[in-house]
């Protein structure tokens, strides 16, 4: 390797990371802010709720698009077109506009979700083995650690300067991140033309689209139970002609051949379930946090105090990504990734068992942060030991897709466990309801280890991440 290309390989991966935190905390805005978002624009909070939502939905649905964008000779041009979008999008949700236009917004700041892929097979082809291995695993820890860098500051800017000097900041750093894109990303040099199946496409989106509005609009289950039966239906029968078309292509958005491995099914089951459990205990911790301390229980503090609780995640999260990499060549990737289901189920239970104080919330988010952290590190090298380093972007785009979908589960149960808990006529939850929020999130969490531990017992990984050190 040449002086220039080592260069160039130092600048790529803190380049790289940088611009997967960006996306990740851009994408998350939405949560913190949406109480203020209800008051700014005088609409109901499950109106406010679309801020997240929508990102989430967009993000699902583009992330198979550009993942095979990404695996083409086009990588480069998609990462720029993909930021430029999500920085259009920025720039309309921090300008003076009506609630309609903010949506779009977030809806165009959601794409930049499926960027992480993308990043990912950057690293796996400009690196060597050793240094695309925990690049990889980093990649993928800021894609979840990220969150916990957007919600305590975007609450200090919403607290001093309002919510358009919060999203505005978004907007910058996403500009900033264009800016470090133009410099630093290579061509591919992948030279095999890509063509987007169009069919396959239109089809997952509406499926995706069906299934994480169920998910994230719980009210109509009980108000329009007919409406969620047709919903769900016409979701299943879309999926099932995405598989078809999927599987007669000859370019499919998503080689579902990749499937075949015992590996992928269990990484992406493991990471569905354990999905729901992570994001479950985000949203129900801040919530916690912010109930006033009238009720009986919670400690009433303000959006950006509440963010700090999320700042242990955050800081655990990465020192897992830094550390997990390192262990994978003794333990192996698929027993890494039980034992980090184990430590998510850890911080739910430490949450259901103890919350008397603020530290004791900090303590079940820095446990989750580690779990959550060596999870995503590990997941990687299970699913790439047995993916051609041309799939990379396409077969990380379907973790990415189970990910979102497994956290609006999270986000949906939690708040439906919470609405259960909730008598008539009053507006918060029983104290008790947290606890069986976390249990239930801990049942669907063991169901993640058992999955891991069975589905991926005896594999044992060879891939670039097990290499590295």
């Amino acid at each position: 390797m040449t002086a220039a290309e080592c260069r160039d390989s130092r600048l790529l991966v803190p380049a790289l990371v940088f611009v997967g935190v960006v996306v990740a905390a851009v994408g998350s805005l939405g949560a913190p802010l949406i109480t203020s978002v209800a008051t700014t624009f005088g609409v109901s909070l499950s109106s406010a709720q679309w801020t997240l939502t929508v990102a989430l939905l967009t993000g699902a649905v583009t992330t198979p698009v550009l993942g095979r964008l990404g695996s083409g000779p086009h990588r480069r041009a998609a990462v720029l077109g993909t930021l430029g979008v999500v920085s259009v999008g920025g720039i309309l949700t921090a300008l003076p506009l009506s609630f309609s236009w903010l949506l779009l917004g977030r809806a165009a700041q959601g794409v930049g979700l499926a960027l992480t892929s993308m990043l990912m097979g950057v690293a796996r082809d400009h690196l060597p083995d050793k240094r695309s291995g925990s690049t990889i695993a980093l990649l993928s820890v800021a894609s979840t650690a990220g969150v916990g860098v957007g919600y305590p500051l975007s609450g200090l800017l919403t607290d001093h300067g309002g919510i358009r000097t919060a999203y505005g900041f978004g907007a910058a750093l996403t500009v900033m991140a264009l800016a470090v894109a133009v410099k630093v990303i290579p061509p591919s040099p992948q030279k095999r033309s890509t063509r987007i199946d169009v069919p396959g496409a239109l089809l997952l989106a509406l499926a995706l689209s069906l299934v994480l509005i169920l998910v994230s609009e719980t009210a109509l289950w009980t108000s329009h139970p007919w409406a969620v039966g047709t919903l769900a239906a016409i979701a299943i029968v879309s999926a099932g002609m995405w598989v078809r078309v999927e599987l007669r292509s000859s370019a499919p958005l998503v080689d579902l051949r990749l499937l075949r491995h015992r590996a992928v099914v269990g990484a992406n089951g493991a990471m569905f379930l354990g999905g729901i459990g992570m994001y479950l205990l985000l949203t129900i911790v801040t919530r916690y946090a912010q109930t006033p301390s009238g009720a009986g229980y919670g400690f009433g503090l303000d959006v950006f105090t509440a963010g700090l609780i999320l700042i242990p995640f955050s800081v655990s999260g990465f020192l897992a990504g830094k550390l997990v990499p390192r262990a994978l060549r003794r333990v192996g990737s698929a027993h890494a990734l039980t034992f980090s289901a184990l430590v998510v189920l850890g911080a739910l239970a430490l949450f259901a068992g103890t919350r008397t104080s603020v530290l004791e919330l900090c303590a079940a988010m820095a446990v989750l942060g580690f779990g959550v952290g060596s999870f995503s590190a590990a997941l990687p090298a299970v699913v790439l030991s047995v993916v051609p380093p041309e799939e990379t972007s396409s077969a990380m785009s379907i973790n990415q897709v189970v990910r979102s979908v497994g956290f609006a589960f999270g986000s949906a149960l939690g708040g439906l466990v919470l609405a259960a808990g909730t008598s008539a006529g009053t507006t918060l939850p029983t104290e008790g309801s947290y606890s069986d929020a976390a249990w239930f999130g801990a049942a669907v969490t063991a169901a993640a280890v058992v999955t891991s531990a069975t589905v991926l017992r005896g594999r044992a990984g060879t891939g670039p991440l097990e290499r590295a050190e």
